[in-house]
């Protein structure tokens, strides 16, 4: 994995776990793994490895917390304004909403927004379908800017 995907990889921890010191140590066993199985002539295939590994290793941690709630608001029709209320939150912001989102909406929305990958590479690393990832990002995009019309309303 080259060194500039492993910010992201942390960036990825820290929105599905919503914690820096879970996230921290989800990305440090993530990195030691990979470590391990390189030093056993077999290295991690690609990319796709450390975020599926570090996937399972966050919903571990974050199945320790507090469990999202069913959905209680309705969600919005995506404002164009979204961009710039999303660039105007905190990184603990984002993730405080995205660690309130159920599972696969939660990793769906957070490999989304890092950026990162292909429609096809996060269904690899959920391991979901195409029509679950439309669904959980569909429902996860209206949900984010219900909840962002509320934290940080368009002016």
């Amino acid at each position: 994995m080259a060194g500039r995907n492993l910010p992201q990889l942390y960036r990825f921890c820290f929105l599905v776990t919503g914690n820096t010191a879970k996230a921290g140590e989800v990305f440090q066993d993530t990195v030691r793994e990979a470590a391990f199985h390189s030093a056993n002539g077999e290295p991690p295939p690609d990319r796709i490895w450390f975020f599926r590994e570090a996937h399972w290793r966050c919903q571990a941690a974050a199945s320790k917390d507090i469990q999202p709630e069913k959905k209680t608001s309705s969600a919005s029709e995506i404002s164009a304004e979204a961009p710039k209320q999303i660039k105007g939150l905190e990184p603990a912001q984002l993730a405080q909403w995205t660690t309130a989102a159920p599972e696969p909406q939660r990793s769906a929305m957070a490999l989304y927004y890092l950026n990162q990958f292909t429609y096809r590479e996060i269904m690899l690393i959920l391991r979901i379908k195409l029509p679950a990832l439309a669904n959980a990002l569909s429902d996860g995009r209206r949900d984010l800017q219900a909840w962002l019309n509320a934290a940080t309303p368009a002016k």
